[in-house]
């Protein structure tokens, strides 16, 4: 099976690492790939570093290779967008972000094109419905993370990491007035995976979310999890099992880190728990496989 990867992101986001991981594994399951992405993205260095093959998402090349494509998986919205108005392959395309639907007659004509939407959450899967899709053309794939080697209990003096990907969506400012309502000290990252291991508790603040990769991460890490109770990250982070579900006040989030801090068994308990999910229900392995297994279906084989 070839199945052409398309992907219009110029930085390292939870959906380009989705994408690598998708690339590394699909040929242990029988699927030939070719990534699409712009020149010069950290998506396209880095897959063609490992060998993957890699072309510039420019007209040309995509109208050449739809030619030679048995399947078409957009992993985001630029790159749904050139693929819909292109002659091709069935379309498979990946809908990560909880946002509604645009219904305008461009948005229904491109969301028409596609033979099938991957969403990563059942959150989004009902906002996909709730714009007209029929449920029959959705899967729900579920974000994979590598595990890491397991740690055997977090480590109580670390430092509280808050996840700052530079989206003001994402609630770095409410995690800082929140910080200093607890009085306790936090480290901002856009790099989960450098700055988890010594992490004691990981913040995941935003105002609207499809599911949390980082916070997927910061479990697989055995790290106890904050997060906002909202969009998909009900169903990553288990509230009082894998961590803890804040609404989005100052005061709230306050009180989980306080409780956290107090309570390092509570903490370690969290941590475990979260790891264990992950490693049953959240890996780059699980997510390939479902992933190929939609691409089986789309074509009939």
């Amino acid at each position: 099976m070839r199945v052409l990867q398309l992907d219009g992101g110029r930085e390292m986001r939870g959906g380009q690492w989705q994408a690598l991981f998708l690339l590394r594994g699909l040929p242990g399951c029988g699927v030939e790939a070719t990534l699409l992405a712009p020149r010069g993205s950290p998506l396209a260095a880095r897959a063609a570093r490992e060998g993957i093959p890699v072309l510039p998402l420019a007209p040309l090349a995509l109208f050449r290779e739809l030619r030679r494509a048995e399947l078409v998986h957009a992993h985001d919205a630029r790159s749904h967008t050139l693929a819909a108005f292109a002659p091709g392959p069935p379309l498979v395309v990946s809908r990560r972000v909880a946002f509604p639907v645009k219904t305008g007659f461009v948005s229904r004509r491109k969301y028409a094109r596609a033979a099938h939407y991957i969403a990563v959450s059942h959150y989004v899967a009902g906002r996909l419905v709730e714009a007209g899709v029929p449920a029959a053309k959705i899967s729900v794939v579920h974000d994979g993370v590598e595990l890491p080697g397991a740690r055997p209990a977090g480590p109580a003096g670390g430092p509280v990491v808050a996840f700052d990907s530079g989206d003001p969506m994402k609630g770095a400012a409410l995690a800082r007035e929140a910080a200093a309502l607890a009085g306790i000290e936090m480290v901002f990252t856009r790099e989960p995976a450098r700055d988890l291991p010594a992490a004691a508790v990981f913040l995941y603040l935003t105002r609207s979310e499809g599911l949390g990769s980082a916070a997927l991460l910061a479990m697989a890490h055995g790290v106890p999890v904050i997060a906002s109770r909202t969009g998909g990250l009900p169903e990553a982070v288990e509230d009082e099992v894998t961590g803890l579900l804040v609404e989005n006040s100052p005061a709230a989030i306050a009180a989980a880190l306080a409780r956290l801090k107090k309570d390092p068994d509570l903490a370690q308990r969290l941590g475990r728990a979260g790891r264990e999910r992950a490693a049953a229900r959240f890996t780059a392995e699980l997510m390939t496989r479902q992933t190929a297994a939609v691409y089986r279906k789309v074509l009939g084989c």
